[in-house]
């Protein structure tokens, strides 16, 4: 019986589950306020208006239309004050009684015992509302008289602002009330009855009483105050309440942007079927995890995995591991170590000053930022400004910048080239630095630009080692790639700089050697090309000699281990623009100078050539160089207005006009689609962009002054005294009024007329759209 008890106790079930919590009925009330955003998210969310080209779109508020019969605001002001003054002078009249006849028309509407002595109350309601219409006919009449609405619209277009206008203009109403030439109070006394107004003996009653009519009449001057004003969409929360609910009465500045959907919100993700990549994306911008950089690298692989047709479920599942560090740029690096300049990655745009307002301005551009972008940069930029100018400071820096956040971003290339002293940003904001002449330098430079072609490798080295015509650089190729093609046949690579040399030179030891290598490899093809070559370095006035004399100042020690092609450094070549690089070259302008200027017109006919061969042209690719100087040839002039079409562009800054050849000057200009004057030009220059901005219509006043012949007797008498006190003859003035073509800028006005730290800018699109030339000022 105890083991079947056992058993059975043994056997019992469990206990039930517990039921399960109850719901709430009602969700949790909402927080009352909404976290606070982000740096990033509040940059995303920032509406970004493209106004012109040229102008800085992150949050800019374009200008109202222009309207050519706009008051100005001294006469505007004038006005309105005039006609208040005359409107307060004609009420102290008529108030005051020195204009009698204007209570007649209360008198004749009126019964005859509403007046009387002492007056009946309906009297007095009828003589204070007469008061207030008077008033207020008074208002209208001098308020339009005095443009008293365009003082509201001009000096009150934010709520903020209306809402003090309408604070003032009610306690302006109130004093004017309080000195009793408001009669409001006069009308709410006849609306009470006597007892009360008397207190009923009891002073202290009577002095409450009076207070609260007062009070009454600042209610309802305050009632039509805050509703001008809107004084209740100041309140916290009552804004987004309004735009929520989708009530009229906010608008924004005007041509502002119509409302879309935010980038913030990856909208494009979560339409594609990746609802969660979107959510931990937009997490990341919330809590600021992600970087300005960041989030256009990530959009910029969204795209491209996209347009590609596979590989998004592999974003997706990188982004859902790595979040914000998805899609890092090789180096590791998600930033640079310092910004000093104003950047909008989203648009591309970098800021460097702001229009001055200046009646030369475009209407658009004055008091507007100005900024550059891909699309401006890709037409080629040309700077011209003496040293101090702030030419490298405030132009180039900051391109340079741009261009390495947008690399780090996916979304360019850059090489940066001047001299070690130039200020183009610190040397860990690049990928590769490039110091030529210093033995320190990791990274070297191949002076063939990274081409296995000898055709292709000596055009571009006869572009760079000579200045001549077209004609002596087709020469200067030909016997270039009669050595380059040998020498590589053989040895699989092109020669160094001190074999190039001698072969230029014609040495016999160099081109016996060099024939012997090509008899054991059995090429007499290139064979009579090397002897074609010898038979030529005999003759004189040969092209070889003068490339090697060329070619002899980058034989120096200075470059001992430089432009090595064995191997065993690690060149650089344009080619490697097909990736997202961030590269600087330094050159050695002091002691080198002829050096320095032969590598920056190889540097530039490289940079064209690779560009031109790119396949994918989807990554923007640009040259900086910091001095030009005697370094634009012909076949890089040629090369420039292509440029666009390779999504490639290039920004050349020269101290003078003068450092190129005079034959080069004006098409240099012509082919590049912006250009910038900064202060401290000669007028020497400044022809050269007066002549490309050309000319506009301008209104001129011509003023003839002629001896006062008029009148009679007296007023001749009149005439002679005035002279003869004064010393001046009494003239007529006859004014005339024309349009004539002058320069928008000419070469004197930008030599002697462009403030320090300023710049005269102008704009062309890759699209083809021009904007006038734009006085900015670099340090606002």
């Amino acid at each position: 019986m105890t083991a079947m008890n056992h058993e059975h106790n043994h056997r019992t079930p469990p206990h039930p589950p517990k039921p399960p919590a109850p719901r709430p009925r009602t969700p949790p009330p909402a927080p009352v306020q909404a976290p606070p955003l982000s740096a990033v998210e509040r940059w995303v969310r920032t509406p970004r208006v493209p106004d012109a080209p040229g102008v800085y779109a992150y949050d800019h508020v374009p200008r109202p239309p222009d309207d050519p019969d706009r008051m100005t605001d001294r006469r505007l002001i004038g006005g309105a004050v005039l006609a208040l003054l005359c409107a307060m002078f004609l009420w102290s009249m008529l108030r005051n009684g020195y204009i009698p006849f204007w209570r007649r028309p209360l008198t004749l509407l009126t019964p005859g015992s509403w007046w009387g002595d002492p007056t009946p109350r309906p009297g007095l309601f009828a003589a204070a509302a007469y008061e207030l219409l008077w008033i207020g006919g008074l208002a209208y009449y001098f308020g339009r008289l005095g443009n008293w609405p365009e003082v509201g619209r001009r000096y009150a277009p934010t709520p903020a602002r209306r809402a003090w206008a309408a604070l003032a203009v009610g306690f302006f109403v109130w004093l004017l009330s309080e000195k009793e030439w408001v009669p409001l109070v006069d009308l709410l006394v006849p609306l009470l009855p006597r007892s009360w107004i008397m207190g009923g003996g009891n002073a202290h009653t009577a002095l409450a009483v009076q207070r609260g009519l007062h009070a009454v009449a600042a209610l309802i001057i305050a009632v039509p105050a805050a509703r001008y004003g809107r004084w209740l969409d100041l309140l916290p929360g009552r804004a987004a309440a309004r735009k929520a609910a989708g009530i009229p009465g906010q608008a924004g500045p005007p041509g502002a942007a119509p409302a879309r959907t935010v980038p913030a919100d990856w909208a494009e993700l979560r339409a594609a079927g990746y609802p969660a990549v979107a959510d931990r994306l937009t997490e990341e911008v919330r809590t600021g995890r992600m970087s300005d950089v960041d989030f256009v690298r990530i959009r910029e692989a969204w795209q491209a995995a996209s347009r590609a047709g596979q590989g998004e479920r592999q974003f997706a599942d990188t982004v859902l591991e790595l979040g914000a560090a998805a899609y890092a740029h090789p180096s590791g690096s998600r930033d640079l170590p310092r910004r000093t300049a104003a950047h909008d990655l989203l648009g591309g745009q970098v800021r460097i000053g702001t229009g001055v307002d200046d009646r030369r301005n475009g209407y658009r551009y004055r008091g507007a930022g100005i900024a550059l972008d891909p699309g401006l940069l890709g037409t080629g930029l040309l700077a011209v400004g003496p040293p101090g100018s702030g030419k490298s400071r405030m132009l180039m820096r900051p391109v340079v910048e741009s261009l390495c956040l947008q690399a780090l971003a996916g979304r360019a290339a850059v090489v940066a080239v001047g001299a070690p002293e130039a200020d183009l940003g610190p040397a860990d904001a690049f990928d590769v630095v490039i110091s030529l002449a210093d033995p320190a330098s990791r990274y070297d430079l191949d002076l063939y630009g990274g081409t296995s072609d000898p055709d292709a490798a000596g055009r571009l080295l006869a572009e760079a080692l000579t200045d001549g015509p077209e004609s002596e650089q087709r020469r200067a190729a030909t016997a270039l790639g009669q050595l380059l093609g040998p020498y590589a046949a053989v040895h699989r690579r092109f020669p160094p700089v001190p074999v190039l040399r001698e072969l230029l030179e014609g040495l016999p030891h160099a081109h016996a050697a060099l024939r012997e290598e090509l008899d054991a490899a059995g090429l007499p093809g290139l064979v009579r090309e090397l002897d074609a070559r010898q038979r030529q370095s005999a003759r004189p006035g040969d092209i070889g000699h003068v490339l090697a004399d060329r070619v002899a100042l980058l034989d120096r020690p200075a470059f001992a281990g430089f432009f090595d092609t064995s191997g065993r450094s690690r060149p650089f070549a344009m080619h490697a623009l097909n990736h997202p690089l961030r590269v600087r070259i330094e050159l050695p302008e002091h002691g080198h100078a002829e050096a320095s200027r032969i590598l920056v017109r190889l540097l530039l006919a490289q940079f064209t050539e690779a560009v031109a061969t790119r396949r994918d042209r989807s990554r923007f690719a640009c040259i900086v160089v910091d001095d030009a100087g005697e370094a634009v040839s012909e076949g890089t002039l040629r090369a420039l207005p292509s440029l666009r079409a390779y999504n490639a562009g290039v920004v050349l800054g020269l101290r003078t006009l003068d450092a190129l050849p005079e034959g080069l000057r004006g098409p240099v200009i012509g082919a590049v689609g912006c250009h910038m004057a900064f202060a401290g030009i000669t007028a020497r220059d400044g022809r050269y962009f007066a002549e490309t901005w050309g000319t506009t219509l301008v209104e001129t006043r011509d003023v003839t002054r002629t001896p006062d012949q008029s009148g009679g007797t007296m007023r001749r008498l009149s005439r002679g005294v005035r002279r003869l006190f004064t010393g001046e003859a009494v003239t007529t003035e006859s004014v005339t009024v024309r349009e004539v073509e002058r320069e928008r800028w000419s070469a004197s006005d930008l030599a002697q007329h462009v403030p320090a730290g300023h710049a005269v800018v102008s704009f062309t699109t890759v699209g083809g759209e021009r904007t006038p030339p734009v006085l900015l000022d670099l340090r606002a």
